[in-house]
């Protein structure tokens, strides 16, 4: 079965030196990264390896990972628009 891979450098290309800055700047926004990190990780081995799990399930895990993916967008948008600002 092919996965797709969501792993937010994939999910957010553009943002990739946005999203090392937050990590390393933003305790919350790291917390945040790994959250969705270790949600994706989970959804993607259930479906790579077709462990047998109840459909609501997954699809609340799946959920979750765009609640905070939606959430990961959100605070990089603001980065950037802070970035743009004159000094």
């Amino acid at each position: 079965m092919h996965i797709e891979h969501h792993d937010l450098y994939t999910e957010f290309p553009a943002l990739r030196d946005a999203i090392d800055a937050m990590k390393t700047d933003s305790g919350h926004f790291a917390g945040l990264f790994a959250r969705y990190n270790r949600l994706t990780g989970k959804v993607e081995d259930l479906e790579e390896h077709d462990m047998p799990v109840a459909d609501f399930t997954l699809e609340d895990m799946k959920k979750a990972r765009v609640k905070l993916k939606d959430e990961i967008y959100q605070l990089l948008m603001a980065f950037r628009v802070g970035q743009k600002r004159p000094a």
